[in-house]
């Protein structure tokens, strides 16, 4: 095999985690893509590679900024402490190895509620600004999966016309 091939498995192995990370919160997200994409364009040492990484890494980049702004901004415009996110993905973390499966979901739920209620002391207070949260970091992964899934796709375009041109 040579340095090109091992590099374009060892990338999409790393944009698979990413991917996979934006979504669970245990697993790197947009920044293992992004070392992927680096790593191709160094080994590769060709426009291919280099195109790719300036498409894919801003993409991976306006990504991560636009999944951070707007779930702060509709955090603050709630006040809701970014903390409370925090107890969100420990509760998810934790949720995770206690129910198999759904536990990372439950878990986030439940850490974001328990946060929320020992702020507001208030239920239904907690019941609100916790919906509020579980909306904002829903849309900022959204966002995120999107421009990673976009540039797992430029990778792809870009590893096509690679190896079809180089042959």
């Amino acid at each position: 095999m040579t340095p090109e091939i091992i590099a374009t498995i060892v990338t999409s192995v790393l944009i698979i985690i990413g991917c996979l990370g934006i979504v669970i919160p245990v697993l790197p997200g947009s920044i293992t893509a992004l070392i992927g994409l680096i790593i191709w364009a160094v080994v590769l040492q060709s426009v291919e590679g280099w195109v790719v990484l300036a498409l894919g890494g801003t993409l991976l980049l306006a990504g991560m900024s636009a999944s951070l702004v707007l779930t702060g901004s509709r955090l603050k415009r709630r006040a809701i402490p970014n903390r409370t996110l925090l107890f969100g993905v420990i509760g998810a973390v934790i949720g995770m190895f206690v129910i198999p499966v759904l536990g990372l979901v439950i878990g986030f739920i439940v850490g974001l509620l328990a946060s929320e209620t020992v702020r507001n002391r208030n239920v239904r207070t907690a019941l609100d600004t916790s919906w509020v949260a579980l909306k904002a970091a829903g849309l900022g992964i959204i966002i995120e999966l999107s421009c990673a899934l976009l540039a797992a796709s430029v990778f792809i375009i870009g590893a096509i016309t690679f190896f079809v041109t180089a042959a």
